[in-house]
């Protein structure tokens, strides 16, 4: 129990600091962040180091062949800065080549893993795009503790060790050097066992040595474009030649005096704020933390999102996303008077704005001058797609599978198009001052792990380790980008430290109820206090990671 709180899930203390804080889901990662921060780097420097070697140590939820995105908040103009790194399909697939390709494998849906559902790796664009505008230290110097680790290798942690060994036997029999890479022994890597990348560690080297543009357009380019020509995948050099990351304005409701910002589509980030816009019309503290009023409109509020979510989220390059009128508070308002207090809704239809299993890496980190980044990167699938081109050390994403093939939804497939998305970075304002650094790793449960966070913080009260640490809620089985209806309401994933007499009047109201199933995502958050100039960090509970400052 926290003496202080008297809060009995808390299971440490918030870190707190001056000069410098990093958050990251493995504790070889947070110190290598500190150790640019001290050499002079920036917040953004920090954050592309620690990014870099989780894709090392930690690849069943990141790497260099996955997309990226990230805010950035620059103290120097006290403005907020989105980055959308995420990679497109391949140009030479069209959506008649797919289905042709589908019929000749005799499936209905993009599968999982293989050549099909591989898009143009974002990450090292985004790393590289960052660092132009917010970077300080040379690329060399913030990609060398990654290659330092690859080469000389790193004890593996428990968690990612039981991830790795389960991905191993599922992706090893696709073509490349999955195995060669991953399981170089003959299998996954077990707790504490020394791994070493060198084929990883030659690749950053030669991105450190020469910048992004070896990647897209030059050595690297080749090789993947040469093993994807001759084992029957469709990304060739023309795709990685044409790639760009952009800038967008984040977007933002205000929460109880809060601003609560997210990026906008091809991510999900908005759903979270669609669910706050609708919680802000009930007194959820009256109501109490995990009581059955506050978790059954909160789950509510996420299946009412989750129908726009299917509805209308897609790459804005291709399809009109109507951000402005699904974030109104006019909006929220009707979609509130569909929820009804003693029943759960079974069914929602989506509404008419005015015109999963993912699994991820997210970090945060903050610097001596008051920048701050929210950074989060992703596979997809934990290891993604199982393929790897030999020689160069990572996996690229299966990220392409969230396409749908339903003509004229604003996700289906389309060369040249970014896939739906389910990674988010999240950052909180208060009175034009940073107030929090934030996400939640983990497919579809993200939106609704930000608004679970923000609520224990501004609701509840808890500070940053506290609203991590309690236990989580998962609704499952809305509509979806690959399904056409919820299924019968779906069901509700509760933790166990969720109260039975909870439990038990969210299904007297009709809630399918599941306990303990996991899958409630990985928290990482740094909140500034403007008031004492200090940095106070928290890292995910359930996760391998380390809050840690200077």
């Amino acid at each position: 129990m926290d003496r202080v709180t008297g809060r009995s899930f808390a299971t440490r203390s918030e870190v707190i600091a001056q000069h410098g804080m990093a958050c990251t889901s493995q504790p070889l990662a947070t110190q290598i962040a500190l150790e640019v921060l001290k050499s002079g780097g920036s917040a953004v420097d920090a954050a592309i180091a620690a990014d870099a070697a989780l894709g090392l140590m930690e690849p069943t939820g990141s790497g260099m062949g996955g997309d990226l995105f990230a805010i950035v908040y620059d103290a120097k103009t006290k403005k907020l800065h989105g980055l959308n790194a995420s990679g497109r399909s391949p140009r030479g697939l069209s959506y008649e080549q797919l289905k042709a390709e589908l019929e000749r494998l005799k499936v209905s849906t993009i599968p999982k893993y293989g050549m099909l559902p591989i898009s143009v790796p974002g990450c090292v664009d985004g790393w590289f795009t960052l660092h132009g505008r917010f970077g300080k230290l040379p690329m060399a110097q913030v990609l060398a503790p990654a290659i330092r680790y690859a080469r000389e290798g790193f004890p593996v942690s428990e968690l990612i060790a039981f991830y790795w060994g389960r991905s191993v036997p599922i992706l090893g029999a696709q073509p490349g050097g999955f195995k060669a890479t991953f399981a170089p022994n003959g299998h996954a890597p077990a707790k504490g066992e020394i791994f070493k990348n060198p084929d990883l560690a030659s690749t950053l080297t030669l991105i450190a040595e020469r910048g992004r543009d070896v990647f897209y357009r030059g050595e690297i380019a080749q090789k993947m474009d040469a093993f994807f020509a001759a084992n029957g995948g469709w990304l060739r050099k023309a795709d990685f030649e044409s790639h760009t990351s952009d800038w967008v304005e984040p977007v933002s409701v205000n929460y109880r005096g809060y601003d609560v910002y997210e990026l906008p589509p091809n991510g999900q980030g908005i759903a979270a704020l669609q669910m706050l816009n609708i919680l802000e019309g009930y007194d959820l503290r009256a109501m109490g933390f995990n009581s059955a009023d506050a978790l059954h409109v909160m789950i509510e509020a996420k299946k009412l999102a989750f129908e726009d979510r299917a509805k209308f989220y897609g790459d804005p390059a291709f399809a009109k996303v109507p951000v402005k009128a699904l974030l109104a508070k006019s909006y929220a308002a009707q979609r509130r008077s569909l929820i009804k207090m003693e029943r759960a809704a079974k069914t929602y239809d989506a509404g008419n704005p005015a015109l999963q299993e993912g699994d991820t890496i997210y970090l945060t980190t903050a610097d001596a001058e008051g920048n701050m980044v929210s950074l989060i990167q992703s596979n997809y699938r934990g290891m993604g797609s199982g393929i790897v081109v030999p020689g160069l050390g990572f996996g690229f994403q299966d990220r392409g599978e969230m396409f749908t093939l339903e003509p004229g939804h604003a996700n289906v497939y389309a060369p040249g198009k970014r896939p739906f998305h389910t990674i988010i970075p999240a950052f909180i304002m208060k009175d034009g001052e940073p107030w929090l650094s934030f996400g939640v790793m983990g497919g579809a449960m993200q939106p609704q792990g930000h608004v679970q966070i923000v609520v224990n913080l501004i609701d509840f009260g808890m500070n940053v380790q506290e609203a991590g640490d309690a236990a989580r809620w998962q609704h499952e089985g809305s509509t979806d980008y690959d399904t056409p209806k919820m299924a019968a309401g779906g069901f509700v994933n509760l933790e166990t430290g969720v109260p039975w007499s909870t439990v038990a009047e969210l299904k007297r109201r009709g809630h399918d109820v599941r306990v303990d199933l996991g899958g409630f995502g990985g928290y990482q958050a740094i909140r500034w206090d403007a008031k004492n100039r200090v940095y106070f960090g928290a890292s995910e509970s359930r996760k391998d990671g380390q809050a840690a400052g200077f």
